[in-house]
């Protein structure tokens, strides 16, 4: 049986953080968030670790992170730049913002050639998520377009310390109709999850909505795809500075042409993640209690 492939989306560690500054020691022993993701994907059965970085941290990437999967699981590098485009592009003068998350995602084609799943690097998305889409990508498929997606339920996304931006999804017949983005999501005094519209009005959100956190599961065929909407994404948007080609975008648009279909997995997994400076203390102390009740070991590799 093929074991799928796990593909971490890092290209913006350095520039968001500065270095490799996300390599934020938050477990008792200094693991990093991705070293959970990574120890979890193997528990769950992944065979493989793609990341996509950026060229200039390298040598920092491969000394801090790649060296201690090495021997635990096959792991590949692949790199995002922004002059990464189809032949007949060019990089406009001045662009210095990436390209965005599916252009990453394509950077990973001469790589990965089975079904794989696409994270987010500084996303702790807990066990079950991993086991939950490892499951659904071992599973055969006679057809193109055949997609996945883990769906958190948005009461288990939040943040004590401020709003977030969610995916808010709507399904029919257990298969992703829609992702619509929401910000400003947050608990109000009377404890319900809620965002404003345009006009400023409280929306409620039932707490087991899902959501979408960025954890994809696709096939290689998602390559083309990708590919031919990058083209026309170019077309139209390339002289935008600040354009990117996201993948829930590409989703969307593959799901409206009848070209896939994406089934949407649920998991009651709590995501979290140091949004803000103050989540850092309560990553800290949920990540000890789950080595204190010996769902992670004292020592990850």
């Amino acid at each position: 049986m093929i074991k799928p492939t796990l593909f971490v989306l890092a290209a913006g560690m350095g520039s968001r953080y500065g270095g490799l500054k996300q390599l934020d020691g938050v477990g008792p022993n200094g693991e990093t968030i991705m070293d959970y993701s990574i120890y979890d994907a193997i528990q769950a059965g992944f065979g493989k670790v793609v990341f996509v970085i950026r060229h200039d941290f390298e040598q920092e990437f491969n000394d801090a992170v790649l060296s201690k999967y090495k021997g635990h699981i096959d792991v590949d590098v692949v790199f995002q730049s922004i002059d990464a485009l189809p032949e007949g592009y060019k990089c406009p003068e001045g662009r210095e913002k990436p390209w965005g998350t599916n252009h990453a995602v394509l950077m990973g084609k001469g790589s990965i050639n089975e079904p794989f799943a696409v994270i987010n690097a500084d996303d702790f998305y807990s066990r079950d998520a991993y086991v939950v889409i490892a499951k659904e990508l071992c599973k055969p498929r006679d057809k193109k377009g055949d997609y996945c997606m883990v769906g958190f339920r948005v009461g288990n996304t939040i943040t004590e310390n401020g709003t977030v931006s969610r995916g808010v999804c709507s399904d029919k017949d257990g298969f992703l109709a829609s992702v619509t983005e929401r910000g400003s999501i947050h608990a109000n005094e009377n404890g319900e999850i809620v965002y404003p519209d345009v006009d400023g009005k409280e929306n409620v959100l039932d707490p087991m909505t899902p959501v979408s956190m960025n954890f994809w599961g696709f096939t290689p065929d998602y390559f083309d795809f990708s590919e031919r909407e990058f083209i026309k994404f170019l077309d139209t948007r390339i002289d935008e500075p600040k354009s990117e080609y996201f993948i829930p975008t590409v989703v969307d648009t593959l799901i409206k042409n009848g070209e896939a279909t994406v089934k949407l997995l649920d998991t009651d997994a709590k995501w979290f993640g140091v949004t803000y400076a103050e989540d850092r203390p309560g990553v800290v102390a949920k990540l000890a209690e789950l080595h204190a009740q010996g769902i992670y070991p004292t020592k990850l590799f």
